[in-house]
């Protein structure tokens, strides 16, 4: 018996003991940390030292401020009170410098810094690291090898297929008119840019717009807008183990398996075709070949084909990019247009001279409408489709004015504050077209809606001619007014979106 009662109690003397190291162990480890978070703070708080900020919380950061009123407003706001930038923190540890001057846009790219990791990483699991995420050498040979797709001998039969997509929801809008006089018009604009993507780069036929598996594929890029942008924002999602166990974890993943479920039949069902007799060979003899033929045919600089991982994320990041910035500045213009009734009408009678019922219209067309192009520019100046793109310097740099930031900062170029600048452009709260008339002169970098240097949207031209496209058909056809009890406000995402949707109401012209 008391040999029992000797052994129980030297075994819980050793699982004490073991507990107390864990204890010790995890102490310590809790202290260290703690040493490494104190530390960071004091690097960003001598690196932002140089840029003045709105008074901040020292854990939260600027995020109550955030909560509590809009943020483009909030931001106005700073912009006023602080020349050409400012530090904005996101929470204690994690800090930006969010940059809105010409200058320090020009700066910033006209370098090779490389995407910022700690947000953009984040789309990762979505889109994968194709040229939206890539960086450095990879980047440069997915951009030479993807540049050829945009090639104005491929972007021209291209208008006819927008130009088809675009009747089929303007039907649509004409069809749902005889229930009603409004509707919020985001989502219907983005289906019809998703078709025409899948049209122009994907080589898909058909009518996507009143397909279900598009429709899931638009709503979980909407979910993807919200659920990437949120977790940007919060200090306990940035470690995926942890992200992947919460709601709006799972709700992530789901939405990752709807969109890439959407690319895989794209890919699957376009090598299927080029297995069909004659069609390899026809597409072997183009002079140029669409986007995902190049990407199905291509050989790296090492002489290997592109794994279907880097084909899948190049496909991803296009099918994204390519549809959703289409459809948010197709959308803001349109609401633009609508709440300036004179500017809308002037548009009108430019193409109505030009193309008659438009059914006919054509790539030289899109250079004959220097108003409407004017008016498509100031609301895209209104209403960039990507708010916000982020560097991380890979090297120290000096701004204009002498303020300097060190390596491994991250920043912000703010193009939503860039264009709405009181010191870049006067009075901006104001549609003026005559902003970018011919004779009109401005900074290099003071619109930037599809940033700038080296790393531009590859797509700029692509989306340009679709932006006007849509735009010419849509005021062919209807008057557009705003809603007055659904006024849409602008919230940052990903891509520029409305918190409440964007309500139109349209009157069918005779």
């Amino acid at each position: 018996m008391s040999v029992s009662v000797l052994s129980l109690t030297r075994s819980l003397d050793t699982v004490s003991g073991l507990l107390q190291v864990a204890f010790l162990l995890g102490l310590a480890l809790l202290l260290l940390k703690a040493a490494q978070l104190y530390q960071r703070r004091q690097w960003l708080l001598k690196a932002v030292q140089q840029f003045p900020s709105p008074p901040s919380h020292w854990l939260f950061g600027h995020k109550q401020e955030l909560q509590k009123e809009d943020e483009l407003q909030l931001l106005l706001k700073w912009i006023e009170d602080f020349p050409c930038a400012f530090s904005r923190w996101i929470w204690g540890t994690e800090a930006e410098i969010m940059i809105y001057d010409p200058d320090y846009m020009k700066l910033i790219l006209g370098r090779s810094d490389p995407k910022s990791d700690g947000s953009y990483r984040l789309m990762a699991p979505w889109i994968g690291y194709g040229l939206l995420l890539l960086n450095g050498e990879t980047w440069s040979q997915h951009r030479r090898m993807l540049t050829p797709a945009f090639h104005y001998d491929i972007l021209k039969p291209y208008v006819r297929l927008m130009a088809d997509s675009v009747q089929v929801m303007l039907d649509k809008w004409e069809e749902l008119l005889t229930q009603n006089s409004h509707l919020e018009i985001f989502e219907h604009v983005s289906l019809m840019t998703l078709d025409t993507i899948m049209k122009c780069a994907f080589s898909y036929q058909g009518n996507h717009q009143a397909d279900r598996n598009s429709q899931a594929y638009i709503q979980a890029i909407q979910d993807m807008n919200n659920l990437v942008f949120a977790r940007v924002r919060n200090v306990f999602y940035q470690k995926d183990i942890f992200y992947w166990l919460t709601s709006e974890g799972r709700r992530n993943h789901k939405a990752c398996q709807l969109a890439h479920e959407h690319t895989d039949r794209v890919i699957k069902r376009r090598k299927a075709q080029l297995q069909e007799e004659g069609e390899l060979e026809k597409v072997r003899n183009k002079r140029h070949l669409d986007f995902l033929d190049i990407l199905l045919f291509a050989k790296m600089e090492n002489g290997r084909s592109l794994s279907d991982k880097d084909l899948r994320a190049e496909v991803d990041t296009f099918m994204f990019e390519g549809h959703d910035t289409t459809a948010s500045g197709i959308s803001w213009i349109l609401y633009a247009l609508a709440t300036h009734p004179e500017h809308q009408q002037r548009c009108r009678e430019e193409i109505q001279s030009l193309l008659r019922d438009g059914s006919s219209i054509t790539w030289e067309h899109l250079d004959q409408m220097p108003y409407t192009t004017m008016c498509i520019k100031e609301a895209l100046r209104l209403y960039p489709p990507v708010p916000t793109v982020a560097r991380e310097l890979s090297k120290p740099i000096t701004f204009p004015d002498g303020r300097s930031l060190p390596k491994g900062f991250i920043v912000s170029l703010c193009i939503y504050a860039l264009h709405h600048n009181p010191n870049v452009w006067p009075n901006p709260e104001v549609f003026d077209p005559s902003r970018f008339a011919p004779d009109a002169s401005r900074h290099s970098h003071a619109f930037l809606p599809f940033s700038g240097g080296s790393r531009n949207c590859i797509g700029q031209h692509f989306a340009m001619n679709e932006l006007k496209v849509a735009v010419a058909l849509t005021l062919l056809r209807f008057e557009l007014a705003p809603d007055p009890f659904r006024i849409p406000v602008p919230t940052p995402r990903i891509v520029l979106m409305s918190k409440n949707g964007i309500h139109l109401h349209l009157r069918k012209l005779l």
